[in-house]
């Protein structure tokens, strides 16, 4: 990146606005993870200088903030939208062709099974070091670190290509499963710092969609590129080849661009909100206090729950579709492909629709409650019809259930940015992402048992039964939009940070809700 490239840029080019102030309002300061009664010095510190600007602009124009939007947000969306599609794509490659690659490495199908939960497994420990490292060093390291990993797996994936080389491919595929870590936690900090208020729910659902995109060509090109061919290795060998190679120069390509494109944030925030988060000192920030403070407040933990249950469903119906389809359709490894791309391409249009809605209605609750139920629905009808010996109905309601499913997700995303401002969107995402992973283990080990040992149908009422108990969780939830409460200017923030303990908050808490009248 050069530094600077677009600085006077955005000030010529990017939309601009103001948003009013509220009135005789304390000093703005962001309060995730604050140490308790902590406060920032006016003077001599390093960093003063930043925000002695970012209070200048917060008390611009007589007490209105300006807030502009860079055109540079659109290419740093695309940019991580891209590479987020190429290691989705490594994800669901292998389970996908769990039978050819089977024959090829001459393994079992629960030895494939594990190169994706490998991206399950790395994800838990390592979650809250990367999400410190998000808060601690920023967007652009974790950019990068997210596109370098997803290429140099992409690699190694390039010197498995040989019978007997299953310990390599599932090396490789944990270097890219961490490269999952950085990236999952980022399209709700990338729409939140680049991003106006009325787009924010709009661009973290372009972002998740990337993903989604790439779990779709994952699901459709790799049945297309290694047919089953299992009397002739070194045509499939050879074919093998072909997709790991493309996906190497791909995600390469992708790491130089993140270089070029990603900076920490736009020279102006986009929104009242950010600009509130600017004006606080980063010594003042503590990691160990954001997580507490996440693990007090009572609404996101039932969110972290019921995330997770979905989510989690979501990843084991992923990466069992193919003994799913192949056990009532026997020979149909395209087609269940097929049905895997149509589930997640009706679930990306399922999230660019919450998305748009959500950015217009502001009813996060609501909306994540009755796409949860519809979930649950599509699933029921999706288990009682997969045996009838008709693929159109398979695909028909795989589709109804990716457009519930998998646009559930960034509605979870935004939900828990709502209810946790002040606190870090990287950090609320990425414990989100934690949980799914835990219950996407579970789910994939339990279903795939059941599967195996009886029936998909037995495997998928097992789903059924915990998407039931994510409902209940859901409609406990109470609905607390505070960052929308601070762009449309009815809240402000004291300058202690009170661990949120109930969704009602006292006087003295660390949120304090004012009368706009």
């Amino acid at each position: 990146m050069v530094e600077g490239g677009c600085g006077g840029e955005e000030e010529a080019e990017g939309d601009s606005g103001e948003m009013p102030a509220p009135s005789a309002a304390p000093p703005l300061q962001r309060c995730n993870g604050f140490l308790p009664g902590k406060k920032a010095e006016d003077g001599g510190r390093g960093g003063g200088g930043e925000r002695e600007e970012a209070e200048a602009m917060l008390s611009a124009a007589g007490g209105r903030v300006e807030t502009r939007l860079s055109l540079r947000r659109l290419a740093v969306l695309a940019v991580f939208s891209s590479y987020s599609l190429v290691n989705a794509f490594q994800w669901i490659q292998y389970s996908i062709l769990s039978n050819v690659f089977a024959v090829f490495y001459g393994v079992s199908f629960t030895q494939i099974d594990w190169l994706s939960m490998v991206y399950m497994v790395v994800y838990v420990p390592l979650i809250l070091p990367a999400t410190w490292l998000l808060d601690t060093r920023g967007l652009r390291l974790t950019a990068l670190l997210g596109a370098g990993l997803n290429g140099l797996g992409a690699w190694l994936k390039c010197g498995s290509l040989a019978p007997g080389r299953y310990p390599l491919t599932l090396a490789a595929q944990a270097v890219c499963a961490v490269a999952q870590v950085f990236i999952l936690g980022l399209p709700s900090r990338i729409a939140s710092v680049w991003f106006g208020p009325t787009e924010v729910s709009t661009a973290c659902a372009v972002a998740v969609l990337g993903n989604q995109l790439g779990t779709a060509i994952g699901f459709l090109l790799p049945p297309v590129l290694v047919p089953n061919t299992p009397n002739d290795i070194d045509l499939m060998a050879h074919n093998i080849s072909i997709m790991f190679y493309g996906t190497a120069i791909v995600s390469t390509l992708l790491f130089f661009l993140t270089g070029v494109v990603f900076e920490e944030k736009p020279k102006y925030p986009p929104s009242h909100s950010q600009a509130v988060l600017q004006t606080v000192p980063p010594e003042d920030y503590s990691y160990k206090q954001s997580i507490i403070n996440l693990f007090r407040n009572i609404p996101f933990v039932l969110l972290l729950i019921s995330y997770g249950i979905m989510t989690g469903a979501f990843y084991s119906v992923s990466t069992l579709l193919n003994q799913i389809i192949v056990t009532h359709y026997e020979g149909e490894e395209v087609n269940a492909g097929r049905i895997g791309l149509t589930l997640v391409v009706a679930g990306m249009v399922g999230s660019i629709i919450c998305g748009l809605w959500l950015d217009y209605t502001k009813t996060y609750k609501q909306t994540t409650l009755i796409v949860y139920i519809l979930s649950f629905i599509g699933m029921l009808v999706f288990t009682f019809t997969l045996d009838l010996g008709y693929l159109t109905i398979v695909f028909v309601t795989g589709g109804v259930l990716g457009f519930f499913m998998t646009g559930y997700l960034p509605l979870g995303f935004e939900f828990a940015v709502e209810i946790t401002y002040p606190e870090s969107e990287g950090t609320s995402s990425g414990l989100l992402n934690a949980s799914a992973q835990i219950f996407g283990i579970v789910f994939t080990l339990f279903q795939g048992k059941l599967t195996t040992d009886y029936s998909p149908r037995a495997g998928n009422l097992f789903l059924c039964a915990w998407i039931f108990v994510g409902i209940i969780l859901t409609a406990l939830i109470k609905s607390d939009l505070r960052r929308h409460n601070v762009n449309s200017g009815i809240m402000n923030l004291d300058v202690k940070a009170v661990p949120v303990e109930s969704p009602v908050e006292p006087e003295n808490t660390a949120l304090k809700i004012q009368s706009a009248l």
